[in-house]
């Protein structure tokens, strides 16, 4: 019997195995489900928002960041006062800023001797003309005595040739020697601890020219001199930082409480002089 030979062609087949399909969980933790977004939610979600984002500004950034407290709130939790220093700070370094940039773009005075003789020419052409008005004796001061002083001469600016100014009731305010005692109307001394704050007024009408004088003793003071009529006009004179003192006169370009607000920012305190006269109604303490 002769042996069969093998044919791979005829050999039988292994039937294929399907691997088994697992069915994807319904409602399972697996399965990822979108969110319906509708108009009407939307809406809600961004109202919401909103609301929120006011009642964070209105409660905390307003008094924090401005001092503004409309509702209280601010008071409650010491943010008022935190931007009411701010505020002070944030006004007392563009005061700084603007002091710097007006020094920085001042023009130098070099003033030469003839220059200074001319204006000498008119003040005293000037002088003897108001002498010839109001029948009194003004001594004339001479070239040589103007060099002598060269500090006072480079405080001489340019008087334009004009008629006689009419003597009004501004005259009255001029400003004062400080060791004169009688010309002072009211006098206030007061001390500042570190970082403390006081704000002194004049009551003041349109027109009204006030002289004053202040020295801090014990360190430098930082000040603002302000007025305003408790409305929309405001108006500020000067701004000063580490200051020891100031004088002058100042003017009321309307009726209203024009003054100085001064603060410590040093680290001992300090005593603060105040002396004024001139022509206002009183002097008050600003709360």
């Amino acid at each position: 019997m002769q042996p069969q030979r093998f044919d791979i062609h005829k050999a039988p087949l292994t039937p294929l195995r399907a691997e088994p399909r697992h069915a994807a969980p319904q409602g399972g933790a697996g399965h990822i489900q979108g969110v319906d977004a509708t108009s009407g939610g939307l809406v809600r979600s961004t109202l919401f928002a909103g609301g929120a984002a006011l009642v964070i500004l209105t409660l905390f950034y307003l008094p924090a960041e401005y001092g503004v407290d409309p509702t209280g709130v601010g008071g409650l939790l010491g943010l008022t006062e935190m931007g009411d220093i701010k505020q002070q700070l944030y006004g007392e370094a563009a005061a700084q800023d603007a002091a710097a940039t007006e020094i920085a773009t001042a023009p130098e005075e070099n003033a030469e001797p003839g220059d200074v003789a001319a204006r000498l020419d008119r003040i005293d052409a000037q002088l003897q003309q108001i002498a010839a008005v109001i029948g009194a004796d003004i001594a004339t001061a001479s070239v040589a005595q103007a060099e002598a002083m060269p500090e006072a001469v480079a405080s001489i600016a340019p008087v334009p040739d004009a008629e006689p100014a009419a003597i009004g009731p501004e005259a009255a305010a001029l400003p004062v020697d400080a060791g004169d005692a009688a010309a002072w109307r009211d006098e206030m001394v007061f001390t500042l601890a570190p970082s403390e704050a006081k704000e002194i007024k004049l009551v003041m009408a349109a027109g009204d020219v006030a002289n004053f004088e202040w020295v801090s003793e014990g360190g430098g003071v930082n000040y603002t001199q302000h007025g305003d009529d408790g409305g929309a006009n405001e108006v500020r004179f000067e701004d000063g930082r580490a200051a020891p003192g100031q004088d002058g006169t100042m003017a009321a370009p309307f009726a209203g409480n024009h003054g100085w607000f001064w603060r410590n920012r040093g680290e001992a305190p300090v005593t603060v002089t105040l002396r004024v006269g001139g022509v206002y109604s009183q002097m008050i303490e600003v709360e």
